[in-house]
């Protein structure tokens, strides 16, 4: 399931991709019909793993395929909206990664419409997840 239409921007540290998909009634996070503010967590990490792939090069390349990786932790989430589904403008997902090397990163994020915050916190990100877990 890929909830980013683009990517608008990217360097090695960040990434800002953009969605309209938080207002498709076929999205498949909604619950009853709503699309909570949690649910943008998911849209901020795709964010992070496209930015990921790109940085190593594999989007790039064709061959490769991108390190496999797992949302360890996130720390300072703020919502500042209750719902996605009823913004009316796209989602803007911007991410960056403050730290990191081979195995780890550390992402600051933060998704808005069109100026205003919707949510914002910092993401832990394990990548290599296969090695990880046979340690």
């Amino acid at each position: 399931m890929c909830l980013l239409d683009e990517v608008v921007s990217w360097d090695a540290d960040r990434i800002t991709c953009s969605s309209s998909r938080h207002r498709d009634a076929g999205n498949p996070l909604r619950v009853r019909g709503q699309l909570g503010v949690a649910c943008g967590i998911e849209y901020a990490a795709q964010a992070m793993a496209v930015h990921g792939a790109l940085a190593a090069g594999a989007l790039q390349s064709g061959s490769q395929r991108p390190p496999a990786g797992f949302l360890a932790g996130l720390r300072g989430v703020e919502f500042h909206v209750v719902r996605l589904d009823d913004l009316p403008g796209d989602l803007t997902c911007d991410a960056v990664r403050v730290a990191g090397d081979g195995g780890s990163a550390i992402y600051d994020f933060e998704v808005r419409c069109a100026s205003a915050a919707v949510l914002n916190g910092r993401a832990t990100v394990v990548l290599e997840a296969k090695e990880w877990m046979r340690s």
